[in-house]
């Protein structure tokens, strides 16, 4: 399988980076990323790239790639309504539409979040849910609503969720309010490789998927 993932990065991108390094079902990992990483890994290639609204220049990111794990996002705390539907949507957007021209097929995997709906009356959740019917329509998209993710904190993440990490962790025996970072990767490489489309996918099954994968 050959995978490309967004928001490498972050708390979550980061974990579903390090399950798709750790398996051997995935045989090539693409980062579409602002700055390098600074990772050595032998299946793990870089592109460099500064403008997510337009991938002409990196198309070969996209080309021959079995699925898109997009997980690039932003808490709607830390920047303005209009950069939050920029990087939660357009960038989104654009991504899929250009997955749908070079590699015509690819799952594309969008992360929302616990409580994202279309009709809410919530700003960031109105916007990811329009988001997620969006993609569903366009790329047959599945769209991840994960609760709390168990991950090692990223640079731009609010430092009260380093904080609150441990005592998050006792949510883990509740399946519908904890999942594991390298899970939710795992989870997304099983659910492209039983060809699931069109799924809204809350916490509970992303666990289910994981275990299935790891089975």
């Amino acid at each position: 399988m050959n995978v490309l993932v967004f928001g490498a990065s972050g708390t979550a991108g980061g974990a579903v980076l390090q399950a798709c390094l750790n398996t051997p079902v995935v045989e090539d990992v693409r980062v579409i990323v602002r700055r390098p990483l600074g990772r050595m890994e032998a299946k793990l290639r870089e592109f460099v790239h500064k403008n997510y609204l337009e991938y002409g220049a990196v198309a070969e990111a996209f080309r021959s790639v079995d699925a898109c794990l997009f997980c690039l996002g932003v808490s709607v705390t830390q920047v303005s309504k209009e950069e939050f539907v920029k990087i939660s949507h357009d960038y989104a957007i654009a991504a899929a539409q250009m997955l749908s021209a070079d590699s015509p097929g690819a799952a594309f995997h969008y992360i929302s979040g616990a409580g994202t709906r279309a009709d809410s009356g919530t700003f960031w959740s109105k916007v990811k849910g329009q988001t997620e019917n969006e993609l569903i329509e366009l790329v047959e998209a599945d769209c991840w609503r994960p609760a709390f993710i168990d991950a090692e904190p990223s640079a731009s993440l609010p430092k009260m969720y380093a904080l609150l990490r441990p005592a998050l962790r006792l949510l883990k025996p509740f399946r519908s309010m904890y999942v594991a970072g390298e899970d939710l990767g795992r989870a997304m490489l099983e659910a492209t490789r039983e060809n699931l489309r069109r799924r809204v996918i809350e916490n509970t099954e992303i666990r289910e998927l994981a275990e299935r994968f790891g089975a």
